[in-house]
């Protein structure tokens, strides 16, 4: 399967691209699942990813009964992809992160999308790492930027490994529990959408603070 296809697929329609992994065979399914999540949370310049709606929408299949995924299975493979693709990309901005940044070829890293990233780390600290989680862009650019910035490695370890354990368990879960109502199978789109939108409220609110502020001190 060509890599731009699948990743076209798998943004058009999370569920539809799972589907056709595991119509390849479980295994297929499994590993396209912890390639992306690792993906979006370990290669800086693969921000755009949908980790979010992509947790959901396999949760929804481990729900299914004796359904081609495990739910203790898939559980701990997003785990692993999560906290090994954060610490990947901490190791990256650790060592490689400055000339990265200074070269400007990663177009997804904007000046905005780094000083909003920096901001958010100035404000939780080490926190940040398991907050960045829950924000699309945010969770990939905090952990490359925690690293240019000499974070200590213990340190983000420990915030690393609940981040990840935490983000994706609940929307496997979500996915898992709810991914059964009637409701949810019709408008499976529009709730990916919902999802989507809400990760987004924080970084455009984010935004339109710092439009005003810049304004008022004008």
């Amino acid at each position: 399967m060509n890599l731009i296809h699948l990743l076209a697929e798998l943004l058009k329609n999370p569920r539809a691209a799972i589907a056709a992994w595991i119509a390849m065979g479980p295994l297929y399914a499994y590993g396209f699942i912890f390639l992306i999540i690792f993906i979006e949370t370990g290669v800086v310049f693969m921000p755009f990813l949908p980790g979010d709606s992509l947790l959901f929408a396999a949760g929804i299949f481990a729900h299914e009964a004796s359904g081609p995924l495990d739910l203790l299975h898939l559980l701990i493979l997003v785990w692993i992809a999560a906290i090994v693709g954060d610490q990947c990309n901490f190791m990256i901005g650790h060592f490689f992160g400055k000339r990265i940044i200074e070269s400007g070829k990663i177009k997804a890293m904007t000046p905005e999308r780094i000083e909003k990233s920096e901001a958010f780390l100035d404000k939780w600290g080490h926190l940040a790492i398991f907050l960045g989680r829950f924000f699309p862009f945010i969770r990939t650019f905090v952990p490359f930027l925690a690293g240019v910035g000499g974070m200590k490695w213990h340190s983000f370890v420990l915030y690393n490994i609940l981040g990840g354990i935490t983000w994706s368990s609940i929307f496997i879960l979500l996915g898992y529990f709810f991914g059964g109502i009637p409701a949810v199978q019709e408008h499976f789109e529009v709730i990916v959408v919902g999802i989507i939108a809400i990760s987004l409220i924080p970084a455009v609110f984010g935004v339109i603070r710092a439009k005003f502020a810049g304004k008022r001190s004008a």
